[in-house]
C-alpha cells in the first residue's frame, strides 16, 4: 500500500494499473486488489477504469497532521542534539512583522555565556541571522520598505544601519544559505542562523547558535543549516515537491 501511494505520490499526472505494478514491482492482481481497498476507504480515487491518482481523504487526514503539528515541539528533539554538541545556546525564533521573537531556548551552561534575548523576547529583523534570512526571503522592494519604515536602528557599531549594507548581507546570506549576526544585537555576542521551512516551502522559522564571539566557530554554520533542514524535513518540506509548486 505504501509503495503505491509512493508511486501516485511521485507522478504529478494519474497512474495505470500496468504502470503501478511496474513502478511498485507488484503482480498486477495483487496492485488491483490492494487499490480497490485504497479507493473504498478514498486514499485513492479512482478516475476512469484502470487509472488512478491519490484520493482526497489523504489531503483531509494531511492537513488535521498540520493542524496538530507546533514548531516548538517538532524542533526541540534537534535542538538538544545540536546543543549536546557544540555546548553553546542553541535558538528557535519565529517572525511577527518587523520583529523575531524567541519562542525556545537552550542556554549554554558555561558561565560566561549571556545574551540578551530571552524568550518571548524581540529583536528587529536586521539584527539577527534568523532575521536576515526573512528579509531575504522578502525580496529587495519589501527590504527597502523594510529600512524606510524601522530607520534601521543602530545597537552596536556593527549594525548593518544602511540600505547598501543591508543589501549587500543579504546577497551574501543568499549564497551561503545561512546568515550571521556578527555583534550586530549585542557587543561581544556573535549568532549563526538557517531557515526552516513548512510542507509548503514558507520561511516558518529559524535555527540559531549564540555565543561569545571570541568562541563562536562559524564552521559551525554547515552544522546548523543541517539541523535546520532536518527539522523543515520533520515539518514536511520537501524541496523538489516545493519546486514542482
Amino acid at each position: 500500500m505504501m509503495a503505491l501511494l509512493d508511486a501516485l505520490a511521485e507522478s504529478p499526472e494519474p497512474m495505470n494499473l500496468k504502470q503501478l505494478a511496474i513502478k511498485t514491482n507488484l503482480h498486477p492482481s495483487t496492485a488491483h486488489r490492494i487499490l480497490g481497498v485504497m479507493v473504498e476507504h478514498r486514499l485513492v480515487d479512482r478516475i476512469e477504469p484502470g487509472t488512478y491518482r491519490l484520493g482526497i481523504h489523504l489531503l483531509e487526514l494531511g492537513n488535521l497532521v498540520k493542524s496538530r503539528i507546533n514548531i516548538r515541539d517538532e524542533a526541540l528533539p534537534f535542538m538538544q542534539k545540536l546543543h549536546e554538541q557544540i555546548h553553546e545556546t542553541v535558538n528557535l525564533s519565529i517572525r511577527q512583522g518587523d520583529e523575531m521573537v524567541y519562542v525556545e531556548r537552550l542556554v549554554s551552561s558555561r558561565s560566561a555565556m549571556r545574551v540578551v534575548h530571552l524568550i518571548g523576547a524581540r529583536a528587529p529583523l536586521h539584527i539577527t541571522a534568523v532575521g536576515k534570512l526573512f528579509l531575504l526571503e522578502d525580496g529587495p522592494e519589501k527590504v527597502r520598505e523594510y529600512a524606510q519604515r524601522t530607520g534601521l536602528p543602530t545597537f552596536t557599531r556593527n549594525t548593518l544601519n544602511t540600505l547598501p549594507k543591508l543589501i549587500q548581507e543579504l546577497e551574501r546570506v543568499r549564497k551561503q544559505g545561512y546568515a550571521f549576526d556578527n555583534e550586530e544585537a549585542e557587543r561581544g555576542v556573535s549568532c549563526i542562523g538557517a531557515g526552516i521551512r513548512d510542507d509548503e516551502g514558507r520561511l516558518v522559522a529559524g535555527l540559531s547558535v549564540s555565543a561569545p564571539s571570541e568562541r563562536l566557530n562559524k564552521g559551525w554554520a554547515s552544522l546548523v543549516k543541517e539541523v535546520a533542514d532536518d527539522i523543515s524535513h520533520a515539518l514536511g518540506y520537501r524541496p523538489a515537491r516545493a519546486l514542482r509548486r
